[in-house]
C-alpha cells in the first residue's frame, strides 16, 4: 500500500468534462458538481469514452449510489487529460463511469 497527496480544488471551483469517445470525441457534460447517477442527471450512456479535469479531483465510480471500482483522477496528472479510460489507473478494468463525486479540501 502506498500513499500520497491529492490536489484537490475548492467545491465552487471543481470542474470535469466527460466524453462520450476516447479522445474528447463525441456528446461532452460539463460538471460542477456530485452525481450519485449520471444517467439520472441526464448522462445517456453508462460509459465516459475520456475526461479532461479543468480543476480539483475526482472520484469516479463504476456504478450508481458511488458502488463498484473506483477511480480518483486529478487535474495536475496527465494534465487533466485522461484521453482513454486505461489511463484512469492501472485496475481500470472498464470504461463504465456511472456516478462522479468531487474529494473535498
Amino acid at each position: 500500500m502506498s500513499f500520497r497527496p491529492i490536489c484537490s480544488a475548492n467545491h465552487k471551483e471543481s470542474k470535469i468534462t466527460i466524453f462520450e469517445k476516447e479522445n474528447f470525441i463525441g456528446r461532452q457534460w460539463e460538471i460542477c458538481d456530485d452525481y450519485p447517477s449520471l444517467q439520472a442527471m441526464g448522462w445517456f450512456n453508462n460509459e465516459v469514452g475520456s475526461m479532461k479535469i479543468q480543476c480539483g479531483a475526482w472520484v469516479c465510480y463504476q456504478y450508481p449510489g458511488y458502488r463498484g471500482y473506483q477511480y480518483i483522477l486529478e487535474c495536475d496528472h496527465h494534465g487533466g487529460d485522461y484521453k482513454h479510460w486505461p489511463e484512469w489507473g492501472s485496475h481500470a478494468q472498464t470504461s463504465q463511469i456511472q456516478s462522479i463525486r468531487r474529494i473535498q479540501q
